[in-house]
C-alpha cells in the first residue's frame, strides 16, 4: 500500500485508535485523517456524509465505538446497541457510496457465546445464547461484521473484519464506573496504596486527572475517601467486583494496532475463508494472544506491582461475567502475526504510563 495513501482513522483519539495512528505514522504513512467526537459525531449520518464528501478517503479503519465495563453495559444496555449499530451503519455506509479501496472494523470477542467452547474459533458465532450482560454491544458488533462481509459478498469490496480480546494500554479509559477490568483495578490499587502511605499529594493529583462523582483533588480528604470508599478503595483493602475466578485474555493496544495495520496491509477478504466453500460466512480474524489469566492472579500482579501493602478483597454478591473467554489465534497465526508482550509487562509498562499522567 502506497504509504501517500488517504487514510481515515475513526476514533483516532481513543485506546486504539491513538495507537493504530502512531503505528501508522511509525511506518511512514503520511497522509492520515482523523476527527474527534467534537469535531465530527458519527452518529450523524448528514455530518459523516458531508466528512466522506469532502475527504474522500481510500482506506478506513474503523475503530470508534461506544465501550465500557461490566457496569456500564447493564445499565445502558440501549446507548450501547443503538450507539454503535448507528456509527458502523454510518461509516461503513459511506465508505461504500465513496468507494472506500479497504475497511478494517474493529469489533469485540464478545459476539461469541457465553458457553462457547474453548479456546473460541471464529466458527462460534452464532451456535448459542450470547452472555446477558454485553448482549446489546455483541448484537452491535455482530451486525457489523455481517455488514462487512455481506458488501463483500454481493458487491465485491474489501472489508476485513477483526475481533480483539480484551485491550488495554497507553490512554486507556479509567473511569471507575465505565472503564474495563484492568484499568479500572489499576486505578483502584494505584489509589488505595496513596492512600496507604498517607500520599495525598499522589491523591489529589489523580482525582484532579479524573474526578469521580464530581469530587477532585482540591476537595476535603472527608469527601475524597467517602466517594473512593463506594468503588471498594481505602487504606486498607481493595475491594473488586465477582469472585476472580473469571478467566481472561488480555492484550497491549499497541500491538492489537500493529495487527490492524498489518491486516490493512497485507489481508484481502479472499484470505479470510477457505476457498470453494459453499455458504462463506465467519469471516472475521480473532486478534489475540491465545493466553489467559484469571482476574485474581491479574490483581495480585498489580498489587504486586503497584507496590499496595494492604489487603485484596472480593464481592462475590457482583456478576463475574462470563468465566472463560480465550480466543483461538490459529486463524491470525496462519496469516503471518503474532503477539509479542506478555501480560506481565503489560501490566509493568500500564502502570508506569498511568502514574506519569
Amino acid at each position: 500500500m502506497d504509504k501517500q495513501t488517504k487514510i481515515y482513522v475513526a476514533g483516532h483519539r481513543g485506546l486504539v485508535g491513538s495507537a493504530i495512528w502512531k503505528n501508522l505514522q511509525s511506518k511512514g504513512y503520511t497522509n492520515l485523517v482523523g476527527r474527534t467526537h467534537a469535531e465530527l459525531d458519527l452518529l450523524d449520518g448528514m455530518a459523516v456524509k458531508r466528512f466522506f464528501d469532502e475527504e474522500q478517503p481510500e482506506v478506513v479503519i474503523l475503530a470508534a465505538a461506544h465501550v465500557g465495563g461490566i457496569m456500564a453495559n447493564l445499565q445502558y444496555r440501549a446507548d450501547f446497541i443503538y450507539q454503535n449499530l448507528q456509527i458502523q451503519q454510518n461509516v461503513i455506509g459511506e465508505s461504500f457510496r465513496h468507494g472506500v479501496k479497504k475497511l478494517v472494523f474493529l469489533g469485540s470477542t464478545c459476539i461469541y457465546p457465553k458457553e462457547a467452547p474453548q479456546p473460541m474459533t471464529e466458527d462460534v458465532l452464532l451456535t448459542s445464547p450470547l452472555e446477558y450482560t454485553n448482549e446489546p454491544y455483541a448484537i452491535a458488533k455482530i451486525a457489523g461484521l455481517k455488514l462487512c462481509e455481506s458488501f463483500n459478498l454481493q458487491y465485491g469490496t474489501n472489508y476485513i473484519a477483526v475481533m480483539p480480546t480484551n485491550l488495554y494500554g497507553p490512554n486507556d479509559n479509567f473511569h471507575l464506573e465505565n472503564s474495563h477490568v484492568l484499568p479500572a483495578m489499576i486505578r483502584k490499587i494505584h489509589l488505595a496504596k496513596c492512600l496507604n502511605e498517607g500520599d495525598w499529594t499522589a491523591v489529589r493529583k489523580d482525582m484532579n486527572c479524573r474526578p469521580v462523582e464530581g469530587i477532585d483533588g482540591e476537595a476535603t480528604e472527608e469527601a475524597i475517601t467517602g466517594v473512593l470508599a463506594k468503588y471498594g478503595i481505602t487504606a486498607e483493602a481493595v475491594t473488586l467486583w465477582g469472585t476472580g475466578k473469571p478467566m481472561r485474555e488480555f492484550l497491549w493496544s499497541e500491538e492489537m494496532a500493529d495487527a490492524t495495520v498489518f491486516v490493512m496491509e497485507k489481508v484481502n477478504f479472499k484470505d479470510t475463508y477457505a476457498a470453494g466453500e459453499r455458504e462463506v460466512r465467519n469471516c472475521h480474524i480473532n486478534i489475540g494472544t491465545g493466553k489467559e489469566i484469571s482476574i485474581r492472579q491479574l490483581a495480585e500482579m498489580i498489587v504486586k506491582t503497584v507496590g499496595f501493602r494492604g489487603e485484596l478483597r472480593w464481592d462475590a454478591s457482583k456478576p463475574d461475567g462470563t468465566m472463560r473467554k480465550l480466543t483461538d489465534v490459529k486463524k491470525l497465526h496462519a496469516l503471518g502475526w503474532h503477539h509479542t508482550i506478555e501480560i506481565d509487562e503489560g501490566v509493568r509498562l500500564m502502570y508506569e504510563w498511568y502514574v506519569r499522567g
